[in-house]
């Protein structure tokens, strides 16, 4: 247990003392996991189901992490949240066998039968109102009191079409926490995206290694050597150039000047189909199309000014055909002026959406243990209203190392799990950061100090804000 210091905070064990080096006990020390389950995850919002999965009043979904499990509702009054435990003697009212160890999600729909303890009979309706207790009779009257047999409501609120959960009641709001990144994606209408496929995986590593592989774009020469080879000679590295800005979108967007656009061009369609066989929602299939219908556009030879051109024609492209078709595409060019999102986004603790054109991917990790993690991916798109498809209700759990992976993923689970192996070398005591372009690694591990030293809540929300935006970024000062 961490123990109080002098200035009301408590001591945190491997702190990050310097911003720039983290202790590697973070990533396996019981203690310090101890810490994380105590002091971290029962203040944070947490990503418990996307909103389509819940789509009728009475439909339920069970979430479930670090010893707690969740039962999200769609009630006639919208979507709450309730504690999975019988006020009698505490048995899961639904569900209850889904830790994440079983890698089974557990659904359904209680309008018409309500909840029912498998162990006595209780039963609650989808508001958590108690509507039988059997053999009322036996009990005194304070232990029947409303209080005391209601169900136990948990936090819950809505967002770019998922349902966040937070055991802390008197946490700050969602929006605060997150911050502006959450109205920058609603303008990308994320909340209309829908979910064609999800993978899950158990990964032999502390969930924070799962995590920072995808926090910089640092790690594509090496782990993705498809994708760095797709670009032309001519294209900017910006992590070799240290004149260039740490942002993976001007790298990918950028080119020499005097080079030819028709050479761009290619290449940048290219990484793009490498991208839609890699992760399908970060680059989707329909718009690969597109982009091959523009592949001998009309533009300047000069790719310093052709391949800018290029690209909004094809967010032009992309915006106009699919909305023909129905989808509610925003008009992208103007979103990416006005709304722009990184390539991946980072919303803490523990969800990330990758963001290209009108379609994404997204991820959420678990924590199983200290060296052990569960981590989902999924592909989501938009659909005509009325055509889109069932949702997809759990996921298809491979072992890390499956082929039927995306190659992406794949390229990413070959390091995570010999780099948790690596953390416990002799010798090896700290990560080594990059202050230009690892700095999200930073940040967030230091906004993870804050809550386990128990910093104000109102301060870490407004340090937990300057994550937004922050991949390949520098590291901050938090003021935490």
């Amino acid at each position: 247990m961490l123990k109080s210091t002098d200035k009301g905070l408590r001591a945190i064990p491997f702190p990050m003392d310097d911003p720039e080096r983290i202790p590697v006990e973070r990533y396996y020390d019981d203690e310090f996991y101890q810490a994380e389950l105590d002091h971290l995850w029962p203040h944070v919002w947490q990503m418990a189901c996307r909103l389509e999965q819940i789509p009728e009043v009475g439909d339920w979904i069970e979430y479930t992490n670090v010893g707690q499990s969740v039962l999200v509702v769609r009630t006639k009054d919208g979507v709450k949240a309730w504690y999975n435990a019988c006020r009698h003697r505490g048995v899961p009212i639904a569900g209850g066998t889904t830790v994440c160890s079983s890698h089974s999600t557990a659904y359904g729909n209680c309008s018409k039968t309500g909840f029912i303890c498998p162990f006595h009979g209780w039963r609650w309706n989808m508001d958590g109102e108690n509507t039988m207790v059997y053999g009322k009779h036996l009990f005194s009257e304070r232990q029947l009191e409303e209080d005391d047999i209601n169900l136990v409501p948990c936090r819950v609120e809505t967002a770019i079409g998922c349902a966040f959960i937070n055991f802390d009641d008197d946490a700050p709001s969602l929006r605060e926490c997150l911050g502006p990144v959450l109205d920058r994606f609603e303008a990308h209408n994320t909340g209309m995206l829908r979910a064609e496929w999800q993978f899950g995986t158990v990964l032999p590593a502390n969930w924070k290694i799962a995590m920072e592989a995808f926090m910089e774009g640092y790690h594509v020469m090496q782990t993705h050597p498809q994708l760095y080879k797709a670009h032309s000679e001519a294209h900017i590295d910006s992590y070799d150039n240290p004149d260039e800005t740490q942002s993976s979108v001007a790298a990918s967007r950028s080119a020499a000047k005097g080079t030819s656009t028709k050479v761009e061009v290619a290449a940048q369609f290219e990484h793009f189909e490498l991208l839609c066989e890699g992760m399908a929602g970060m680059i989707h299939q329909k718009e690969v199309e597109i982009a091959r219908e523009l592949l001998d556009a009309d533009l300047p030879e000069d790719a310093s000014e052709g391949l800018p051109q290029w690209f909004g024609l094809l967010m032009q492209q992309i915006t106009e055909q699919l909305r023909a078709k129905g989808e509610p595409v925003p008009d992208l060019i103007k979103v990416s002026q006005s709304d722009p999102v990184n390539a991946v986004e980072f919303l803490f603790p523990h969800f990330f959406l990758l963001p290209v054109f009108s379609s994404m991917s997204s991820y959420r990790i678990r924590p199983l243990g200290p060296e052990k993690c569960f981590f989902e991916i999924w592909s989501l798109t938009l659909f005509p209203e009325g055509e889109e498809p069932d949702p997809v209700m759990e996921p298809t759990v491979l072992p890390y190392d499956s082929p039927e992976f995306p190659p992406i993923p794949r390229q990413d689970y070959s390091n995570i799990p010999i780099q948790q192996r690596g953390l416990h070398a002799k010798g090896f005591d700290f990560m080594r950061l990059s202050k230009a372009t690892e700095g999200l690694v930073s940040n967030y591990q230091r906004i993870i100090d804050g809550y386990l030293a128990g910093v104000p809540q109102e301060k870490l929300a407004l340090a937990t804000n300057e994550l937004g935006g922050n991949f390949d970024g520098p590291i901050k000062d938090l003021d935490i």
